[in-house]
């Protein structure tokens, strides 16, 4: 069994981690650091509650710690728990800076540790399913992709630190999604433009943005905020045969908020009516049809951990991809800032 500790249990270690780590064969979650509550052993009797992360890195046995905190902790925990021998997962992103990832890689390559990006919506359903859509060519060949993912919350962020900009604000936060799934997707862009906002009344972090990544034959626009009380479409494909466009959000979220562990046989299906509508040419005119959306699975990524760890496969995700992710951010603000394309040099990646 790999031993695993959890760093956090808000969102991201309640909902994801914690849910993901019970629920993959190999695993096993043996304590979680918070600092003034209990809240993991009330939903995972038998668990240790550590009270402090030098408590936990104490704990020979670990072989995996899950650092799922605030952003602009990442680098320096992730930095600790490497130089304590451990192997680390870190929930997106995996640092503010590109410059730090390149610290983080190096330092788990001289310890021989896997240093692993928690970029999880590589395994959403209607990315999956967008991906076997241009892969098989159903559209023809790709103009314009417009991936958003708008939300309705006029109000104060529910985590004060998501209001705090030396958190990266909503553009590292669902921008780091957006533009991993652009990478995954086409690769490396020519240039980066941007808009940057803050949006809802007073002084914060920015909670708007539109990033646009051009390629030679191909746009790509990204883009989320927090005031669409009419959500816009999720994705939106346009290509030379037709079209395709999916709203919803995956569901898997929703349903790890509820549940300690994943039993669900059905997980990661999506009901018939949140399915993406497909317009292509044919003979005689426009056909239109629904295309189901592929079950996504979050499980997916801790499995290939595991084998990873185990030194039988590569790591899901690398530190080298989430440095793109970051340089782009990092150009993003550079072209908001300027008011013009910023030209992609890609030099300075980890190995």
């Amino acid at each position: 069994m790999i031993r695993a500790g959890l760093v956090g249990f808000g969102l991201a270690g309640r909902v994801f981690h914690a849910p993901l780590l019970a629920s993959v064969d190999g695993f096993e979650l043996v304590s979680v650091v918070e600092r003034g509550t209990s809240l993991a052993a009330e939903r995972y009797p038998g668990i240790q509650t550590c009270h402090s992360f030098a408590e936990m890195l104490a704990d020979a046995s670990l072989d995996l710690i899950v650092i799922a905190t605030p952003n602009e902790t990442h680098f320096s925990m992730a930095m600790t728990a490497l130089e304590a021998g451990k192997n680390l997962v870190i929930d997106k992103p995996m640092a503010i800076q590109s410059a730090e990832i390149v610290e983080l890689a190096s330092l788990a390559r001289a310890c021989g540790r896997l240093a692993v990006p928690f970029h999880n919506r590589r395994w959403d359903g209607d990315f999956l399913t967008i991906a076997k859509l241009i892969h098989e060519g159903s559209l023809g060949r790709l103009v314009h992709l417009e991936s958003r993912m708008d939300r309705w919350n006029p109000g104060e962020p529910r985590k004060p630190w998501k209001n705090d900009p030396r958190q990266g604000g909503l553009l590292v936060d669902l921008g780091t999604h957006l533009v991993d799934q652009a990478l995954v997707l086409f690769g490396k862009p020519l240039g980066v433009g941007a808009e940057i906002d803050r949006e809802r009344d007073g002084e914060g972090a920015n909670d708007s943005f539109t990033v646009r990544l051009r390629y030679d034959s191909l746009r790509v626009h990204l883009a989320a905020n927090m005031l669409s009380s009419i959500p816009g479409s999720r994705y939106s494909l346009r290509g030379t045969k037709g079209s395709f466009r999916k709203h919803g959000i995956d569901p898997q979220e929703a349903a790890l908020d509820k549940v300690t562990r994943i039993d669900s046989p059905g997980w990661g299906h999506e009901p018939i009516e949140e399915w993406g509508r497909l317009h292509i040419e044919v003979e005689g005119g426009m056909d239109t049809e629904q295309v189901e959306t592929l079950p996504g699975d979050y499980r997916h990524f801790y499995a290939q951990l595991r084998e990873a760890i185990e030194g039988r496969s590569a790591p899901p995700v690398t530190p080298a991809e989430a440095w793109r992710v970051a340089r782009i951010l990092e150009w993003a603000h550079q072209s908001a800032e300027e008011r013009r394309e910023i030209p992609c040099e890609w030099s300075g990646e980890p190995a």
